[in-house]
């Protein structure tokens, strides 16, 4: 038998924004595919009317886009999902509400060949059966044993069966499941798994009220039809397994059957349960890849938004639930592709570390050239009413002004870079190197000011203003440490009390590097500064 070309797809339902966990399945999808050169399929999964929410399936496809997965099918360049089939895409429609035609026939076969039966009882009804069941300390499930009960088409007479297809939509298609036996299936990642059918419900699976068939016969005919090899899901759908496998033998497509993958959940940071939105603001950090405002306005953060670059997302998303065997753990989304395997994919579920998304994004940081930085960085300075002159490579500061040219900011990136998770964290670092403090942490002044160490400082100002204005950091710091040795003062105390002076508080950059970049002129006015707001007795 010949092998068949991989194809692979991620089907989501636009019920709202795409969970992490949702974009990590159709990372796994997408990695499975590009590995044996197959095709990575998108397909919109919106049949539940009743939870369709506008604008979430533009939000999954800028998701995607966002992370670099592009379907082969489903959207077109401009993200607009395919409506008419053509060479490219010559399974469209791509949306199962625009498919909607096709199931009926498939529901009405199974029913002719006895593998389903119609069944026409009401929701009251049903709820009703529901409530005597609980009351009787049990649970209602509609099997093998009460479908005999209750109303359709294996219990009504076939006059009352065609008159209440006739005058009513109140009615639903439903599996037949068989009766005491063992379905063997067998998982990508969980290995064989048996079940009895006598502890499967006979599940709904198309429905008169919206014309729509459920999730169970769509899913199943829509990968026959698009000729999906492997179904690769989250395990939420794993107790829907055996039916699915029953689906594809009644339907006799047994030879073309895909192979199944179930990957475990994400968990809280604190590995007890599934991650949620509410875990994410009760903590502090997203869930989801983009920011998303609901219809009451509410907003969800989103990882972009945030600051993540979607190299550093993609790449912890594919490290939680599967590992490459090494001690690796920066991947480019080739070597993922490279390297991927579902064999390795983990069985239990994987807890989300938001320190360690929060490294990786720092890691893909460091990766950025001094001039990609400023780039960055520029934006967040033009919204603190600092003027960055882009055609200019030299790094010399206009204080006055508030003029800096990109040649300072791409040298203030390269030192300050490795200090940061975020570029949005770069203007906390160094605001000083803009801005001149307008004030002084109290508790370092208490720490480092006073009458004597003023008397140094007037020295040090003298000393500076008669530094060389052409010297670099290495013969700035050899200037200043040497006269602080040649004196014998404390270099801590010393050091420290300039910081003070140049940053506002005593941390920051070293003070070579604070006065090679502020120049000469910003660093002897800072000191006079600060002198004159802090007197001492």
């Amino acid at each position: 038998m010949t092998e068949r070309k991989r194809r692979v797809r991620f089907a989501p339902s636009p019920t709202g924004p795409l969970h992490m966990g949702g974009v990590r399945t159709a990372l796994y999808n997408y990695l499975y595919a590009k590995q044996a050169g197959g095709d990575f399929i998108l397909r919109i999964e919106d049949t539940d009317s009743q939870r369709f929410v506008p604008g979430a399936e533009k939000y999954i496809i800028e998701s995607l886009k966002w992370c670099g997965i592009y379907p082969d099918e489903g959207v077109d360049a401009e993200g607009n999902v395919i409506e008419t089939p053509s060479e490219r895409h010559p399974h469209a429609p791509y949306r199962q509400s625009q498919r909607k035609p096709i199931y009926r026939a498939y529901a009405e076969q199974l029913i002719e060949n006895g593998y389903a039966y119609y069944a026409f009882d009401s929701a009251e009804e049903l709820d009703a059966k529901r409530k005597e069941a609980e009351a009787n300390k049990s649970t209602f499930t509609y099997n093998y044993i009460t479908r005999m009960e209750l109303k359709n088409s294996l219990t009504l007479p076939a006059e009352e069966v065609e008159n209440l297809l006739k005058t009513t939509n109140n009615w639903t298609v439903r599996f037949k499941n068989p009766e005491n036996r063992v379905v063997e299936m067998d998982d990508l990642i969980r290995g064989h798994i048996e079940i009895n059918t006598n502890t499967l419900d006979d599940k709904v699976l198309w429905k008169a009220a919206d014309q729509l068939p459920t999730y169970h016969l769509a899913n199943i005919v829509d990968d026959h039809l698009m000729e999906i090899t492997e179904v690769i899901r989250g395990e939420e759908w794993l107790p829907s397994l055996p039916l699915h496998y029953l689906l594809y033998e009644a339907f006799g497509w047994q030879e073309s059957q895909p192979r199944f993958a179930h990957l475990s959940l994400l968990l809280k940071p604190d590995g007890k349960g599934k991650l949620s939105k509410r875990d994410g603001d009760r903590l502090g950090f997203p869930v989801f890849p983009l920011k998303w405002v609901n219809a009451e306005g509410e907003v969800s953060r989103g990882y972009r938004e945030d600051g993540y670059y979607p190299e550093a997302f993609v790449n912890m998303l594919a490290l939680l639930g599967w590992n490459p065997g090494t001690e690796q753990e920066l991947f480019t989304l080739d070597e993922l592709i490279e390297v991927f395997s579902l064999e390795r994919v983990i069985k239990s579920g994987a807890r989300f570390n938001p320190d360690k998304a929060k490294w990786f994004n720092q890691e893909y940081l460091r990766k950025q050239t001094n001039s990609q930085l400023a780039e960055q960085f520029s934006s967040i300075l033009e919204e603190k009413g600092v003027t960055v002159e882009s055609n200019e490579k030299g790094i010399r500061a206009d204080f006055e002004g508030k003029n800096f040219s990109f040649g300072y900011v791409e040298s203030l990136c390269g030192l300050i870079k490795e200090r940061a998770h975020f570029v949005a964290d770069f203007w906390d670092i160094c605001s000083y190197f803009f801005i001149a403090p307008a004030s002084y942490a109290e508790k370092d002044v208490k720490k480092f000011w006073n009458a004597e160490t003023k008397a140094i400082i007037e020295k040090m100002y003298s000393h500076i203003e008669a530094m060389d204005h052409q010297m670099q950091v290495p013969q700035i710091e050899e200037y200043l440490t040497g006269y602080v040795k040649e004196n014998e003062w404390k270099m801590g105390a010393v050091m420290n009390t300039l910081r003070l002076f140049f940053v506002g508080e005593a941390k920051g950059l070293g003070i070579a590097d604070i006065v090679y970049l502020i120049g000469q002129k910003e660093t002897l006015g800072r000191i006079s500064a600060a002198i004159e707001a802090l007197p001492v007795e």
